[in-house]
């Protein structure tokens, strides 16, 4: 009796263990991919408890989350002959399990390889200026890049971020050069603006203030305003530009009258003879008689 009991114990737990090794439990963010005999089975299990026939088949696992890889800092020379670092981070997924399984080993280190790689070779075709200023080009041109080998993989690449870019010491001095000689340009052309434009608007106020003559006396009142409001001793004496004209006038005619004064008179009766001579005598000096 004690035989059968024990016989009875033993299929038992035999069952226990068959049933415990034929069930597999499937992640909501995994996929199963069943191998029989080393034969692949479809389709692929979907997330929640599956059945599989133990010590027959084997269940690998395959996460289908978007994966983070880093990409270490690679050493290149771009097409400007410029040794420069970087490194990228890569964003990746598995889309097809079946082929992440099948037509790669470990899908993990072969896409690391493959955006080292890849990150070398697109920054051998690029300039340094580009690598600078159109990151968006370069990490698209990566993407593209990297994408082409891992499709065979199953393997989605969502995103490619490059993350720093390291230059040379002597490289860094040149380019902050370059920028400070940019912003001085800059400046020197705002300010070369501002005057051009600020002559401008003086030259539009001066024909204005022509057309009122009220209008200069009314800025220099201003500026007596704008000179008293302060704390100084500067001692400001309007004078009226109509008296400066007054002076500018009665100057004109004075000398305009002197001129006329002046002139030889055409229409006088010319002087007699002795008195030419005379001043002959005057201008020359005496003059000597033959004996």
């Amino acid at each position: 009796m004690s035989v059968v009991w024990t016989a009875i114990v033993l299929v038992i737990l035999l069952l226990l263990v068959l049933v415990g090794a034929g069930l597999r439990a499937v992640q909501q963010y995994q996929r199963g991919v069943v191998l029989r005999f080393g034969r692949l089975l479809s389709p692929v299990r979907q997330p929640g408890l599956r059945v599989i026939v133990p010590f027959v088949d084997r269940m690998k696992k395959v996460p289908v989350q978007t994966a983070v890889l880093d990409v270490p800092a690679q050493g290149a020379i771009t097409r400007d002959n410029v040794s420069i670092s970087v490194d990228a981070v890569v964003y990746f997924r598995v889309e097809d399990p079946v082929k992440a399984v099948i037509n790669v080993s470990d899908y993990l280190h072969a896409t690391s390889q493959v955006a080292q790689t890849s990150l070398r070779s697109v920054i051998g075709r690029a300039d340094l200026d580009t690598l600078l200023t159109d990151r968006q080009q370069i990490n698209d041109e990566l993407r593209g890049v990297i994408d082409t080998p891992t499709e065979d993989w199953g393997i989605s690449i969502d995103r490619v971020e490059t993350k720093e870019v390291s230059l040379p010491e002597g490289m860094q001095r040149s380019m902050s050069r370059q920028a400070e000689a940019e912003r001085d340009r800059r400046a020197r052309v705002i300010n070369a603006d501002g005057e051009l434009q600020a002559s401008n608007k003086l030259a539009e106020a001066a024909d204005a203030m022509e057309t009122a003559p009220g209008a200069l006396q009314l800025r220099l009142l201003q500026t007596v305003v704008e000179v008293s409001a302060e704390k100084n001793s500067t001692l400001v004496m309007p004078f009226p530009v109509e008296v400066l004209r007054f002076f500018e006038h009665a100057t004109g005619q004075a000398t305009s009258r002197y001129s006329a004064s002046t002139e030889p008179n055409s229409d006088a009766e010319p002087s007699p003879a002795w008195w030419r001579n005379g001043r002959d005598r005057t201008d020359d000096g005496p003059t000597s008689t033959e004996t």
